[in-house]
């Protein structure tokens, strides 16, 4: 076997013995150890953090409420920052990519950040910001972002941010739900080339809110319509702020931030994670998933936007006082290479991507990963939906050369980080599938009925009690939609994740999509998931995307779009992908057409919007575009289907 290569058994992978002797966690016993008891588990990993008072009970359940480390306080900065400053002051903490080449990075040691951060806390205190105030934040990935994020926490605040290319109408929507007050933006930013004026799009959404305040960053420099009775320029309003602010003490039931989920229907729903939770569980995922060590740099592509930005974009590498990486731009712009580019220039040694990005990599074709230095690496995660067999092993064979653990991470916004993988450290590292449960959180896979499915029958996927320190305490003002949502399905002591899964023999799981993304085709039940994996096995598809449409005759069928990579005749690949179907699931599965198009709809952090597509079939409205990443795809996928 080739030096540092890992050790293949079976159909799975294992870490080598060099990586197991360094790795934070290289025993399988943690597994049973943490499940003896895992409330005494989850209390021994929070006594690692600083808390300004400690806990009078560990755990307390009432169902479908709990909570944990009960009257303890804490404030999270002191965790990310403070406490860093006593060994690592002048280590960098942050290094921020520019899309366009010819501009600078931006560097940021711990002590350069931690002053930021409370000369913004000391500024917002000063325009009227008080604990437990909510502030949107609706920013592009430059560094005010993260200092933002900090700076409310610092002081108490509740940030809620909005992904910096939604829509008006959708900052909107989220700032009415908070009633913020402030709301911080930028006056524009670069994508693909492109620049996008943030302020026009914040001065339309902050209408009919109850926003009084808007602090603008200047990052791009454009011209933007400014009210000075309403608006801030970030650097004047923080010039003569003092770089020292008392963090707020928080109750680790506190509200730390709000996020929202989009939703397939309704109005988006404001996930609720509290203080004490979410840092203890931020950290050790990060730690010990990603095996953070004081010389590796780590970069998650994820915007603060969506959750794993939140947890692995900002949280996390700064609990564990590591170094990492936020960028502005696209990683194929303005060359497919440029994510290589990055991970060579910086010498990244974890690269956490979606398998969006996988598969785009992938369809630009292996001379890049070839042609840089990339080995510096040494672990690859995957995150944002199942990742399939064929994406996974050109990223762990071309990208990680094979000597690479490959984490493939289960998680959600209401989940608050990771909570099923497989440990570096520990393996094994199976094809498309996510790995075992986190040590110390309890998993199943229920029938319909409430029963644990055997090994190899697909079930929906739940989380029982004592549940992750970091799991959502509530949905924003709606207690109902909360309890509706998650503790109905199979009462209130079990969490309801809305995920398909069944495991293997050995208890790995493998996710195979959102129970509502199954098709009904003549009563047999398929998810999504189970019919794009079939269809990535064809070595000319570089990404697909699967919907169920009404038919007459089976209730439902499969519709079939893909991108393809090569120039053989459409029929031919129409056929092949039929017989691919077919052949990995059976003849009820045959799709009714196959759509061979350019790209697929998605957001810009790699997500396919499946439900626009499923809405062609639908004759309902495609809803707003401008969230989109490509919403040009959607004109040429209508094309094709007239």
């Amino acid at each position: 076997m080739e030096k540092n290569k890992l050790t293949k058994k079976g159909d799975s992978y294992f870490p080598t013995k060099e990586f197991q002797k360094r790795a934070w966690v290289n025993n399988k016993r943690i597994y049973k150890e943490a499940l003896k008891n895992p409330i005494k588990f989850w209390e021994g990993l929070a006594k690692e953090l600083f808390w300004q008072k400690k806990w009078k009970k560990i755990f307390i359940h009432q169902p479908p409420y709990f909570k944990w480390f009960v009257n303890g306080k804490i404030n999270i900065t002191q965790n990310a920052l403070d406490k860093n400053l006593k060994q690592r002051r002048n280590k960098v903490a942050l290094i921020w990519e520019p899309e366009p080449m010819e501009e600078r990075q931006r560097v940021f040691t711990y002590y350069d950040l931690f002053r930021e951060v409370n000369k913004l806390a000391n500024a917002f205190k000063k325009i009227g910001v008080k604990k437990g105030a909510r502030v949107g934040i609706y920013l592009p990935m430059i560094p005010e972002v993260i200092i933002s994020m900090l700076a409310c926490v610092r002081i108490g605040a509740v940030h809620a941010v909005v992904f910096s290319a939604f829509s008006p109408k959708a900052l909107q929507v989220r700032l009415q739900d908070t009633e913020a007050k402030i709301l911080i933006t930028a006056d524009g930013y670069y994508r693909r080339g492109k620049l996008v004026n943030l302020k026009q799009n914040a001065d339309e959404g902050v209408k009919e809110t109850k926003v009084e305040k808007v602090v603008v960053v200047k990052r791009a420099g454009n011209e933007i319509n400014f009210q000075p009775d309403r608006d801030y320029w970030y650097q004047d309003l923080i010039k003569n702020q003092n770089d020292w602010c008392q963090a707020e003490s928080m109750d680790s039931e506190d509200l730390l931030f709000i996020l929202y989920t989009s939703g397939s229907t309704g109005k988006p729903k404001g996930c609720v994670h509290t203080c004490g939770g979410y840092t203890v569980q931020a950290k050790l995922t990060a730690k010990w998933i990603f095996d953070l060590k004081e010389d590796d740099i780590f970069w998650s592509m994820a915007d603060v936007g969506w959750v794993t930005g939140h947890t692995y974009s900002c949280y996390g590498p700064l609990l564990c006082g590591a170094t990492y990486i936020i960028f502005e731009g696209a990683p194929d712009w303005p060359a497919p290479d440029r994510w290589c580019q990055i991970i060579e220039k910086y010498g990244v040694t974890t690269f956490y991507t979606a398998p969006t990005a996988i598969r785009m990599f992938e369809k630009y074709g292996s001379e890049f990963p070839r042609k840089y230095k990339l080995n510096t690496l040494q672990v690859l995660g995957s995150v944002g939906e199942p990742i399939d067999e064929a994406a996974w092993q050109w990223y762990f064979k071309e990208v990680g050369k094979g000597k690479c653990p490959l984490v493939d991470t289960w998680w959600q916004t209401e989940t608050g980080g990771i909570l099923i993988t497989s440990l570096p450290g520990i393996g094994p590292f199976k094809p498309s599938f996510t790995g075992l449960p986190f040590p110390g959180t309890k998993f199943d896979i229920f029938d319909d009925k409430g029963k644990s499915c055997s090994s190899n029958k697909p079930g929906n996927l739940v989380m029982l009690p004592p549940f992750a320190p970091g799991l959502l305490r509530g949905i924003y003002k709606n207690p109902e939609k909360y309890l509706e949502t998650y503790w109905n399905q199979y009462g209130k002591k079990v969490y309801f994740t809305s995920d398909g899964a069944y495991k293997d023999k050995n208890g790995l799981i493998r996710i195979v999509g959102r129970v509502d993304d199954a098709i009904k085709v003549a009563g047999h039940r398929i998810t999504t998931g189970e019919l794009e994996s079939a269809v990535a096995l064809h070595p000319d598809v570089t990404e697909c995307a699967v919907v169920g449409a009404a038919d007459e005759i089976k209730g439902e069928v499969p519709m079939v779009f893909a991108v393809s990579k090569t120039k053989k005749p459409e029929e031919q690949i129409k056929t092949e992908i039929i017989s691919q179907i077919r052949k990995e699931i059976g003849p009820i599965a045959q799709p009714k057409e196959v759509y061979l198009v350019k790209d697929l709809p998605k957001t810009r952090s790699g997500k396919i919007m499946r439900r626009i597509l499923r809405r062609l079939f639908t004759g309902e409205e495609l809803g707003d575009l401008s969230t989109l990443a490509n919403p040009e795809s959607m004109e040429e996928i209508k094309c094709k289907l007239k």
